[in-house]
Parts: C-alpha cells; sequence; structure tokens
C-alpha cells in the first residue's frame, strides 16, 4: 500500500463520524426533515460511508510530512550538511 492509502484509510474514519454527525443534526433538528427521520437518518448513514472514502482519498496529499514540501510553499528545512535550495 502506498503512504497515501495509509493515511486515507485513517482520515475515512474521521470523516464518516464527522459526516454522519453533521447529516444526523441537520436531520434532527430541522423540523421538516424530523419528521421523516427514520427513513433519512439510514440514508445519511449510507451516504456518509460511500462519500467519505473519497475525500480522505483527496485531502490525503495534503497531510503528508510536512518537510516533503516544495519551498515555494512555505516550508523549507535545511539538514546538516546540504544547502539550502531556495
Amino acid at each position: 500500500m502506498t503512504t497515501r492509502a495509509y493515511i486515507a484509510f485513517v482520515l475515512v474514519l474521521m470523516v464518516n463520524a464527522v459526516m454522519f454527525g453533521a447529516g444526523a443534526i441537520t436531520v434532527l433538528s430541522v423540523p421538516a426533515l424530523s419528521e421523516r427521520a427514520p427513513y433519512l437518518l439510514p440514508a445519511v448513514v449510507a451516504i456518509s460511508m460511500i462519500v467519505s472514502p473519497l475525500i480522505a482519498w483527496a485531502m490525503a496529499p495534503t497531510l503528508r510530512a510536512r518537510w516533503n514540501r516544495k519551498p515555494s510553499m512555505g516550508h523549507t528545512r535545511t539538514y546538516p550538511n546540504q544547502r539550502a535550495s531556495f
């Protein structure tokens, strides 16, 4: 597995929890939607399980090692015996 896949696997659990929480709060707090909560909450669960891996896969490259970025991103680090690459 690639580093991106490992990061996405860890992220998918957190993204799923946030998406489900946001959907459940929306369904339960809107009076028109709370009437149909027995039908909408399973839909929120299914949608969050389907969409969260896609979001986690898209977020994974941005969470790689901080010092692996290009100097133009604002993060540079010079190791001993290495010239700075500006």
